[in-house]
């Protein structure tokens, strides 16, 4: 399964990026939305995990762009804001399959990203 990690905070990124590789998981870390659009424009993902805030940058305008390119994928959304947390992303975003603090466990993380994503969970 292939990952798109879409994050600016590059420690952060790479944390996420480690534990979904672990899982067997490709995955492309960017930290911008041209980047974002620049990987779905050349290869298929499977599940997006997308900062809710990115500077220089529209997260819903990803998704939406995703859902266009990649009409299954979906996209995990996280924050460190209370920014929808009425749930309205789901609203918002049909690709939406879950909304996330970014301090949620990167190991839980990766396990929902598996299951969004369809795929088989480790043994």
């Amino acid at each position: 399964m292939h990952i798109l990690v879409v994050q600016e905070n590059a420690e952060l990124g790479r944390i996420w990026a480690r534990h979904l590789e672990r899982e067997g998981h490709s995955v492309d870390l960017v930290a911008t939305q041209d980047a974002a659009m620049e990987i779905m424009r050349h290869r298929e993902v499977n599940v997006i995990v997308l900062d809710v805030v990115l500077p220089g940058g529209s997260p819903l305008a990803i998704a939406d762009f995703a859902s266009y390119r990649w009409p299954e994928a979906k996209v995990v959304f996280v924050t460190n804001t209370t920014f929808f947390s009425d749930g309205s992303i789901f609203r918002h975003a049909p690709n939406a399959c879950a909304y996330l603090q970014s301090d949620t466990d990167p190991t839980d993380l990766a396990m929902m990203v598996s299951h969004y994503g369809g795929a088989a969970r480790p043994a």
